[in-house]
């Protein structure tokens, strides 16, 4: 079996479409928090189409975890220099199997809470998107308001603390873009749904 590597492309045979751009030239317009299955299936395919194209280098993804699980989707895209593989079934049977590269890095936000809020604050990220479970948007369930009872909200709150949570993350990353004059981020968040991506 192929180990799936940029080296390793060519080797794929016909049948596996592969990026026709080169991933290592690509710049951060896009920070993910959550690069789960939807997000590999949907959204990054789209923006992997977007950079097939052609001349939309600086659409890149910098996808971000922010729980102790997402260690194993860090290592597995760091080992594979970004790239996956998406199989797509049509209703009438038919597969395609492409490479994914859209994704071009990927930050532990436990690890480097620092680089995630500078790559928020980074005057070419435009959009900030989420694919996270409706538990992860620290909502209370009586009212639907946002809860701010959480641990990692709590701390969070507090004076000078190294944000924790995704809310605290984005937040900061915003407060150092107002401060240094950078236009505000799109934000698009979403919830998650079954979805398989390798």
């Amino acid at each position: 079996m192929t180990k799936l590597k940029l080296s390793a492309l060519g080797q794929l045979g016909p049948d596996v479409a592969v990026p026709r751009y080169d991933p290592r030239t690509l710049t951060t317009g896009i920070v993910h928090f959550g690069v789960g299955g939807f997000h590999r299936a949907h959204q990054a395919m789209y923006i992997d189409r977007l950079l097939n194209a052609g001349g939309h280098t600086d659409w890149g993804i910098c996808g971000v975890g922010v729980l102790p699980g997402d260690v194993r989707m860090r290592d597995v895209l760091r080992a594979q220099e970004g790239l996956y593989t998406l199989v797509t079934r049509s209703p009438g049977g038919e597969t395609e199997t492409r490479v994914i590269g859209a994704i071009h890095e990927f930050l532990f936000a436990p690890d480097e809470p620092e680089q995630v809020i500078e790559k928020l604050a980074n005057p070419a990220t435009r959009i900030v998107s989420l694919t996270v479970t409706e538990g992860g948007y620290s909502l209370n369930n009586a009212t639907g308001e946002f809860d701010p009872s959480g641990a990692d909200i709590v701390h969070d709150l507090q004076p000078d603390a190294v944000p924790r949570s995704v809310f605290g993350l984005i937040t900061e990353g915003l407060r150092r873009r107002r401060e240094r004059g950078i236009p505000r981020l799109r934000w698009c968040p979403a919830t998650t749904s079954r979805a398989t991506a390798t």
